[in-house]
């Protein structure tokens, strides 16, 4: 019964004026991930640290990945500086390593999310995930948006930045 509870909550997640990735090229293919969140302006600190990282092709490679993916407000987050530094190119190895730690390889979706007590990131390491109630957590951010289907993949929106160990 819990578990059809918590699955009730995650459909309810899902609805989002993104939940489905649109055509907006016109070409009839579906948006790529980095070109939803480029559409989305709560995602420009996202972007902007993608590209710093240089990760923009792999992902908009054919994939597919689950992106976790924090907002521009969970980047506020951080500590002062914290961001500032992440971007210069000599730190270029260690923000890699902590976009690449939001990142799951496959399309894993709400649905199948809260079955799992970890996943494996493309990093190398797991993030915890933790369901309770309606809540769901992956490390200690809080997924407040799911199944923002991309044509590679999907994207789960969290409130806070995640840190590899």
């Amino acid at each position: 019964m819990k578990l059809l509870t918590t699955l009730s909550s995650a459909a309810l997640l899902l609805l989002s004026p993104f939940a489905f990735a649109h055509d907006h090229k016109g070409d009839g293919k579906a948006q790529t991930i980095v070109e939803i969140a480029a559409s989305n302006p709560d995602f420009s600190t996202l972007v902007a640290a993608v590209k710093a990282a240089g990760l923009v092709d792999t992902l908009n490679s054919a994939g597919p990945f689950t992106v976790f993916a924090p907002t521009n407000d969970a980047f506020a987050k951080l500590p002062a500086g914290t961001l500032e530094s992440l971007l210069k190119p000599e730190n270029k190895d260690q923000l890699t390593a902590i976009l690449t730690y939001h990142v799951v390889a496959g399309s894993v979706k709400a649905a199948d999310v809260v079955k799992l007590d970890t996943a494996k990131t493309v990093q190398g390491t797991d993030v915890d995930i933790t369901v309770d109630g309606s809540s769901v957590k992956v490390d200690a951010a809080n997924v407040v948006k799911t199944d923002i289907v991309a044509g590679n993949g999907v994207i789960h929106v969290i409130d806070s930045v995640i840190l590899p160990n």
